[in-house]
């Protein structure tokens, strides 16, 4: 790996990292406030705690969910971390597998990005409505549409990484030893 691609890989995985962080800070807080309501001398001496105020906290982790799972599958989730069934890819000749890895990854890009366009049509009612109770925190220009915009660039740079697979399993065979971000 380059040392660019390796500084890229670290400040993927670091973001990643800190959006966990994130989800986690706020599943705790959500966590504090459920059972601290019940205490009301609690919320009145310390105003921060008043669980009105909270409602927040569940479409955040659940955002940040959203974030995490597409984010992470884009940019740090390597070709090798998922699960395979390569039964019968294994049991072939090189040269087979060299071509079951350029038709797949030719099939899996083609087929991604052609859903970008329907994906955005789809989408386009998105860009009217606002997220439930996240204004009190993002403010009220966020639309739902902006915070799912994560999955369009899922579908992009997955696309980008399988015409890559594809690319190097023609030029080098399928083995992945050529492949830049494993």
């Amino acid at each position: 790996m380059t040392p660019i691609v390796k500084w890229l890989r670290r400040g993927a995985e670091g973001v990643a990292a800190m959006m966990m962080a994130a989800m986690f800070a706020t599943f705790i807080l959500q966590i504090v406030v459920r059972y601290t309501a019940r205490l009301d001398w609690l919320a009145e001496a310390v105003p921060l705690l008043d669980p009105s105020g909270f409602g927040w906290t569940l479409e955040f982790c659940l955002v940040l969910w959203v974030w995490i799972i597409f984010f992470g599958n884009a940019f740090v989730v390597r070709e090798r971390d998922h699960v395979t069934f390569d039964i019968v890819y294994t049991s072939v000749s090189p040269r087979l597998r060299k071509w079951f890895a350029v038709i797949g990854g030719v099939l899996l890009c083609g087929g991604l990005l052609w859903s970008v366009a329907p994906t955005w049509d789809t989408f386009s009612i998105l860009r009217l409505k606002r997220p439930a109770t996240l204004s009190a925190l993002l403010g009220d220009w966020v639309r739902v549409r902006d915070i799912y915009s994560i999955y369009f660039v899922f579908l992009v740079v997955v696309a980008l990484r399988y015409a890559w697979r594809a690319w190097t399993a023609m030029r080098h065979g399928a083995d992945g030893h050529h492949l830049p971000y494993e």
